[in-house]
């Protein structure tokens, strides 16, 4: 898949398949910085130090990798659950080379594990960070009161509808715990309805470059 510079010098993927980047034009990093460890995991940090997060749409391991170091940076410890159906190659992971955009280009192999490492096993990859991928579609995944925060970064729902139904949002809502909060990118006026409907608390939150507004949804 071609590979696309962003707006803040970090690099993206283009989906030849759905018509659309893995992350903003506008900033790759800056948008992940932005809407999940801002938003979601420093919000839930300054009340606990346990956390245990699922993204839906681990992609190019951003914001996995992100919170591995916002986690080792504050000393929290981090459970972290990717699903991903669509995984992209270790090659194309390594021409991304987030760890020289994020200046810990120590980091670089560790980066690049988690396009390695075997999918559904438990991987404690630091003493700050557990993590493990499944291979299960998100209409498919269903966790009771797992987890504190959810990532909510499939394509935007023009490019995949399928995942951004009532029916998806249900099953995030029984997934978290009380208390508990699903950020993303997308603002749209029906999908924050939706989230409402299901029971959410919905948030209007500043968006990262190049879009207005993003939302975070607290159960």
């Amino acid at each position: 898949m071609p590979l696309l510079t962003t707006s803040d010098g970090s690099t993206t993927i283009y989906s030849d398949q759905y018509g659309v980047t893995y992350h903003s034009i506008h900033g790759a990093v800056t948008e992940s910085a932005h809407v999940f460890i801002n938003a979601g995991l420093r919000y839930k940090a300054v009340v606990q130090q346990d956390i245990a997060i699922l993204e839906t749409g681990f992609g190019t391991g951003l914001n996995a990798f992100l919170t591995k170091i916002e986690a080792e940076r504050r000393n929290l410890n981090v459970r972290y659950t990717g699903l991903e159906i669509q995984p992209i190659q270790t090659w194309e992971a390594a021409e991304l080379d987030y760890a020289e955009a994020l200046l810990v280009p120590e980091q670089k192999g560790l980066f690049l594990s988690l396009h390695q490492c075997a999918w559904e096993a438990v991987h404690e990859l630091s003493d700050n960070f557990t993590f493990q991928k499944c291979q299960t579609p998100i209409q498919e995944f269903l966790a009771e009161e797992k987890f504190d925060i959810i990532y909510f970064d499939a394509f935007a729902p023009q490019a995949q509808p399928e995942l951004w139904t009532e029916a998806v949002f249900a099953h995030m809502y029984a997934s978290l715990k009380p208390d508990g909060v699903l950020v993303t990118y997308c603002a749209q006026g029906a999908f924050k309805r939706t989230l409402k409907k299901v029971g959410f608390t919905v948030e209007r939150l500043e968006g990262p470059p190049g879009k207005r507004e993003m939302t975070r949804a607290t159960k």
